[in-house]
Order: structure tokens, then C-alpha cells, then sequence
């Protein structure tokens, strides 16, 4: 696992032209960096707004003066890029396509459905205690620096990430446990 003096040592060199210290720290960083994307906005955009992310980012890799580690500053553009998305979309007419299914898996079943029901449960949370809880439970940054991300207060952070918890708590709570009834099951 790459520290973050590494990736910002790395986006250092990188905004200094060195294409070896760039390939590593994009390597370093893509899967947080997609990760982060995926949670805010959805696994299946989460790519292309990776990209978009990375172009910004070399694009000011020359002037990053490391005042926060690169990550932190990485995640930063990140926001910035699910944001435009956001506001670029709501102008547009959304489809949504007849086959999906938005059945919630049974809890009790598989692990990959656990994690299927987990994302969908973070993926409902308000977008303001979506986008920290992920900065903070998923992706493992300080309190402070996904406040940097976030562009908020520390205490807001902490506010937001414990009030996500609760929501999901709630939500798990309400979800079906064990197996499924089938026809014809008594409800006892």
C-alpha cells in the first residue's frame, strides 16, 4: 500500500514533467479516485468521470503546492467533476431503460448481494451524507481532509458522516432478514 507522502511526492515530480512519478500516481490514486466517483454519483459513470478527473488534474499538477497531501487535492477535483456532472445532467431529459429491476435483494442471501444492498443504501443517502461518509468510512480519509474535499467545516463532516450512519442503521433495520416468504408461507 502506497503512502500519501508517496502519491504527493509523486504528483511533485509529475507536475514537474516526469511521466514515470505521473503513471505512478495516477496507479496510486485511480482506485479511490473511481471509488469516490461511483459512490457520489454511480458505478456505471464512475469511469468517465475518473478521466475527466485525471485531465483536470494534469492539467494543474504544475502549479500543486502540496498544502494538503495529493490525494486530498485529487478527491477536491473529484467533487468539482461530479458536481459539473450533476449540474450538466439536470438540464438534461433523464431516461431510465423498462429493464431494470429495482428489487432489493434479500441481506440474508450472498455477500455479493450484501454488498449490492449496501451500495444501494449508501447510494440513497442525501448527497451531502453520501459524499462524506464515503470520503471518510469508505475511502478512509481524516475528518479534516474530507472537509477539504467536502469544502465544508470539520464538524460538519462529523455531523454529516454520523447522521449518514444512522440513516443506513435505519435502513438496514428495515430491510428483510432471512429468507424470503414463499406463496403460500404461513406469516408465523
Amino acid at each position: 500500500m502506497t503512502d500519501d507522502a508517496d502519491i504527493t511526492l509523486w504528483a511533485l515530480a509529475a507536475g514537474r514533467g516526469d511521466r514515470d512519478a505521473a503513471a505512478r500516481f495516477v496507479g496510486a490514486t485511480q482506485h479511490s479516485v473511481r471509488r469516490f466517483l461511483a459512490a457520489l454519483i454511480s458505478p456505471a459513470e464512475a469511469d468517465d468521470l475518473a478521466q475527466e478527473t485525471y485531465l483536470r488534474a494534469m492539467r494543474s499538477l504544475p502549479s500543486f503546492a502540496a498544502r494538503s497531501s495529493a490525494l486530498t487535492w485529487l478527491l477536491v477535483i473529484a467533487r468539482r467533476v461530479a458536481v459539473d456532472h450533476v449540474r450538466t445532467a439536470s438540464v438534461r431529459p433523464r431516461t431510465v431503460p423498462m429493464s431494470d429491476s429495482f428489487d432489493i435483494p434479500d441481506a440474508s442471501r450472498s455477500g455479493f448481494d450484501r454488498q449490492v444492498v449496501l451500495e444501494r443504501l449508501i447510494a440513497a443517502l442525501p448527497a451531502d451524507r453520501r459524499e462524506a461518509f464515503v470520503a471518510t468510512q469508505v475511502l478512509g480519509l481524516s475528518y479534516a481532509e474530507a472537509a477539504e474535499v467536502c469544502g465544508c467545516p470539520v464538524g460538519t463532516i462529523r455531523s454529516r458522516v454520523a447522521r449518514a450512519r444512522a440513516d443506513l442503521v435505519g435502513s438496514v433495520n428495515s430491510q428483510p432478514v432471512g429468507r424470503r416468504r414463499e406463496p403460500g408461507d404461513s406469516a408465523g
